[in-house]
């Protein structure tokens, strides 16, 4: 078999292929050469440059995997793999002390006016008094996504006497607090920190993460780090706070646009810049390269992949009944990622009637993977769900019953969290998934997909025609509508469909509706 490698890896990473595959490394290829030779490959490694389209995806006619030399598989279209078969793997933990200690390493600099002082006595000048920094002890680090890499940058903080607090809904607090890092509020965080350094992944929801508003809460003194992902900072805002001086300094390691040589950011002398360097250590590199070596030669002998990002792996003879069911789990965790509130400390997952008879940890998976896929780098799959709800601190456990009152089969999720317990359950009618109960409220909602409203409120006369105004008002159609109430005249729950979703304000104006006692967007 034959691996093409487009970008440079360590060299111990081709020398552990070439020990089982034919390798051939053609760096800085043209996309019209690699649309031309990708058909004669069974595998391909790229970084971060090389751009995985489906219509490269298309025309790699033998291709069986695809490996990311690295975190992230943003340059990769996922899905276009996945429809032709091909495993997609990454190598999300070969870099995480890199990244830690780069992190640091800009605090440090940002702290002391380093690059600074380094040029300007470099250019003969000798200003000390010019470049006075402050210390880190003592002062308060808040983490943006407490991951591996974040959790790595908490250990080397606290080592450094810092005062470590975090924002992650999806870590457990008895984690966090094991770590020796206070769980809090985003709003929170950005408040009270003197320095803040994010390592969230760039999701739909993540995107512009920190714009002009959240940097209004950050204190004057206090300085932002980014070795993340471009996107999740507004490049303009962040300029902007600076110089304007609501904002002590930055240091960015990652940009919106990449390779970037002219970015606003440039212009500040507040702003120390990097280009995407965290993981640009040999020992990362040499991990990195192994890693996904190993899991090329893995997936090539017809073996499972460690990480990989979009085949959890069934037996061909349960996929007829399973895969509608991973569709369902998945849904689920996707509802329960957007409803539930608090910090989340334990998942239990409840299978009833002929789909408890099944293997069920491709579902498990599924629902883990659903809950977590905007937070976490690490795509979950069957061969990590397990590890990855443990580096969370979150309790998984599920639970079998072979009788099923109602349904056929029903899966059922409890999400417990510091501010209670969400449940959802579904169930699989003409190969679709539906989810037939959220929380005490029975309901019926086929084959989601789109924009839904989920509102709790006091079941009166005029109250959803009232909703439907404001949405009438806004021009955005009301595709369905489901209902479900504890009793008469009593607490309800309304469930509507929308074709494009409310905005803030929209949603603001149906909480001040007498008796409205929530209002959550959800997309599914």
């Amino acid at each position: 078999m034959r691996v093409l490698v487009t970008e440079p890896i360590a060299r111990e990473g081709i020398e552990r292929l070439q020990s089982r595959v034919e390798v051939v490394f053609r760096p800085d290829l043209p996309r019209d050469e690699l649309l031309a030779i990708i058909g004669d490959f069974e595998g391909l490694v790229v970084r971060s440059q090389t751009r995985v389209t489906a219509q490269v995806i298309e025309a790699a006619t033998k291709l069986l995997v695809i490996a990311r030399a690295g975190a992230g598989v943003d340059n990769i279209d996922v899905e276009a793999a996945t429809r032709r078969g091909i495993v997609v793997v990454n190598a999300p933990t070969g870099n995480t002390i890199a990244a830690a200690e780069h992190t640091i390493a800009l605090m440090l600099a940002l702290a002391r006016n380093l690059p600074q002082a380094h040029y300007s006595l470099k250019s003969g000048k000798w200003q000390r008094s010019a470049f006075e920094g402050v210390e880190v002890r003592n002062k308060i680090l808040g983490i943006i996504g407490l991951g591996n890499v974040g959790s790595a940058v908490a250990r080397r903080a606290i080592a450094l006497e810092m005062k470590v607090v975090a924002y992650d809904p999806y870590v457990a607090p008895e984690h966090a607090q094991n770590l020796g890092v206070q769980p809090m509020g985003l709003e929170e965080l950005l408040r009270c920190s003197d320095f803040v350094t994010i390592h969230a992944p760039l999701t739909d929801a993540t995107r512009g993460l920190i714009g002009a508003k959240e940097l209004a809460m950050l204190k004057p003194s206090a300085r932002l780090i980014n070795c993340a992902r471009g996107g999740l900072v507004d490049e303009n805002a962040l300029f902007e706070a600076v110089e304007a001086g609501r904002l002590a300094g930055a240091a960015v390691d990652v940009f919106s646009q990449e390779p970037a040589t002219d970015n606003i950011l440039f212009r500040s002398d507040k702003i120390l810049v990097t280009p995407h360097l965290a993981a640009s250590t040999a020992e990362a590199q040499t991990t990195v390269a192994l890693d996904i070596a190993d899991q090329i030669i893995a997936v090539l002998e017809g073996r499972p992949a460690r990480y990989a990002v979009n085949a959890p792996l069934v037996p061909p003879e349960t996929l007829p009944l399973l895969a509608p069911y991973i569709k369902l789990c998945l849904v689920i965790g996707r509802l329960l990622r957007q409803l539930a509130e608090g910090q989340m400390r334990a998942i239990q997952v409840s299978y009833e009637g002929e789909i408890a008879t099944s293997e069920t940890e491709v579902l498990k998976a599924a629902v883990l993977g659903g809950l977590l896929e905007e937070v976490s780098e690490q795509r979950v799959n069957l061969v990590n769900a397990n590890l990855i709800a443990q580096s969370r601190g979150l309790q998984l456990t599920e639970h079998k019953r072979f009788a099923c009152e109602n349904y056929t089969s029903l899966v059922t999720v409890e999400a417990s969290t510091t501010a209670g317990t969400t449940t959802v359950s579904g169930t699989v009618l003409r190969e679709q998934p539906n989810i037939v109960r959220v929380n005490d409220y029975w309901i019926d909602l086929f084959a989601p997909e789109g924009y839904y409203l989920f509102s709790h409120h006091l079941d009166r006369p005029g109250l959803i025609g009232a909703v439907g105004t404001i949405a009438g008002n806004a021009n955005i159609n009301i595709s369905s509508m489901r209902v479900g109430r504890l009793r008469p005249r009593g607490q309800a729950l309304m469930v509507l469909g929308l074709d494009e979703p409310l905005n803030e304000e929209q949603r603001q104006q149906i909480l001040a509706i007498p008796d409205v006692y929530t209002a959550k967007l959800v997309r599914l």
